[in-house]
């Protein structure tokens, strides 16, 4: 596995280590891996390879580009990378190859960064599943037969498996958050618009780019370059002026709440059991006391569904320019869904989600950290969108059955990361939620690398043996519906 970032950027930087090498260890790892894991549907590698050695010849004459100067990084295939295809995971856009980078790609590539290729996503970044028409499944690397989570499917699957030591993801649902927590990695998403984001989405108050990384640590690195506006968005926030590597935190000064569900959905045994395990851990580790908390917001689904699916379903529609047509069958009920909609009920959705966020903002004037499970289930089959038997209250979208911890928080645009706690009984890792005060990104990030030293955040380490040991495995379900009889 790799050493963190800043380990990494010193060792390159003081020529303990070439980028060649460094480079040619994630082409090598990507080669051994990927035909079994899925993360990447396009790897560069002899531009790769060209690109590490020029940065060596840049290093011996002096020249440094930045922080990320030689380290390789995946990039998820939603983001526009010029000259470079950018399917987007979806057939209709297959063949798409833009004239421009997306800031978020410009930002690391001006870091120095080398891009050994593009990852995985659901199509459009449409589900929280790692399902891809286009690609095939993304697949678990603690169990091959297991779903990685999505949509930042490969990004996940690719840090975990020890591929790349970061690369970038997005989360309009959960994306970045669901597949940390299934694959045992870190991730957090800012607050809404903290990190730029482009093109355009018709779900822009949805929408967050962000970085995912084996440790808080990397992502507070990649925060650091990534965060501050961008003429191009234009809910971009202004850089807050803080270093998220050197950000002090009194810990003891924290009110942190914790809930161990909401909206009283059912919470898998072992999830529930490792979470709970976890909040000892941290109350002994940090010396805080972590208050128990049952938020009484009411499921904004339908909220969720309606800005999605006819944000989502009609701008993408149109843009393929043939409607449902040409895409896979989960996207193409979306586009048929967004149908259904007038403009009153998108109208509503947006006054309610107002509603909803000014709810959740009216917690965290009396609460610093809400503190929750990411995901209340473990990996499920690859090829599913949900688990049997698990219903929700959304047809067009099955993935939010299972997922009602991870969008509430972006209708409200808080900063929320996945933390991975420990493993289920059957080895498969869980993740623990952690969401801040709007726009308090430090708050979060600071203290998730105060928790290093009680969860090592390590645990894609073991993702290899794991999965050898393991085998392909038959996944296993505690839980077979989501929804509480009353």
């Amino acid at each position: 596995m790799f050493s963190s970032l800043r380990k990494l950027a010193q060792d390159i930087r003081g020529a303990s280590l070439s980028v060649e090498a460094v480079v040619s260890q994630a082409l090598e790892r990507i080669e051994a891996t990927n035909s079994s894991v899925n993360a990447f549907s396009d790897v560069y590698v002899d531009e790769a390879l060209a690109t590490a050695r020029d940065r060596d010849r840049e290093l011996s004459a002096g020249h440094w580009r930045g922080p990320l100067h030689g380290i390789p990084i995946g990039i998820k295939d939603l983001f526009l990378t010029k000259g470079r295809r950018t399917a987007r995971g979806s057939l209709a856009f297959r063949d798409y190859v833009p004239s421009e980078n997306a800031p978020v790609v410009e930002r690391v590539l001006a870091a120095g960064a080398v891009i050994v290729g593009k990852t995985t996503t659901t199509e459009l970044g449409w589900s929280g599943s790692s399902v891809s028409e286009l690609y095939g499944p993304t697949r678990n690397p603690w169990n091959r037969a297991l779903t990685s989570g999505g949509s930042s499917s490969g990004s996940a699957a690719a840090v975990a498996a020890g591929m790349v030591p970061c690369a970038l993801g997005s989360d309009g649902g959960g994306s970045v958050r669901i597949p940390a927590s299934f694959c045992g990695v870190f991730a957090m998403k800012g607050s809404l618009a903290r990190i730029p984001t482009y093109p355009w989405s018709a779900t822009e108050m949805l929408s967050h780019a962000g970085p995912i990384t084996l440790r808080p640590e990397d992502s507070a690195f990649l925060f650091n370059l990534l965060k501050g506006p961008d003429p191009r968005d234009h809910n971009a926030l202004p850089d807050d002026g803080l270093d998220y590597l050197a950000t002090p935190l009194d810990c003891r000064q924290l009110r942190v709440a914790f809930a161990p569900t909401l909206f009283g959905r059912a919470v898998d045994a072992e999830v529930a059991r490792v979470v709970a395990d976890s909040l000892g851990a941290i109350e002994r580790g940090l010396d805080i006391t972590v208050t128990r908390s049952a938020p009484d917001w009411n499921d904004p689904i339908d909220i969720f569904e309606t800005l999605w699916v006819a944000g989502r379903g009609l701008a993408y529609g149109r843009q393929a320019g043939n409607g449902a047509e040409g895409f896979g069958r989960g996207f193409s009920a979306v586009v048929r869904a967004a149908q259904s909609y007038e403009l009153g009920d998108y109208l509503d959705a947006m006054k309610a989600r107002a509603a909803f966020a000014a709810e959740v903002h009216r917690f965290f004037e009396e609460v610093d950290l809400l503190l929750l499970p990411t995901v209340p289930i473990l990996p499920f089959a690859a090829e599913l969108e949900a688990p049997p038997g698990c219903q929700g209250a959304s047809e067009v979208l099955p993935w939010t059955a299972w997922t009602p911890f991870t969008y509430p928080f972006n209708l409200s645009g808080n900063p929320a990361a996945s933390l991975p706690v420990g493993l289920s009984a059957e080895g498969l890792p869980i993740g623990l939620q952690i969401v801040g005060r709007r726009h308090a990104d430090h708050q979060v990030l600071a203290f998730c690398r105060a928790l290093e030293a009680t969860f090592p955040c390590r645990l894609a380490e073991d993702a290899e043996l794991a999965a050898s040991r393991k085998g392909r495995g038959r996944p296993r379900h505690k839980l077979k519906n989501l929804e509480v009889t009353p």
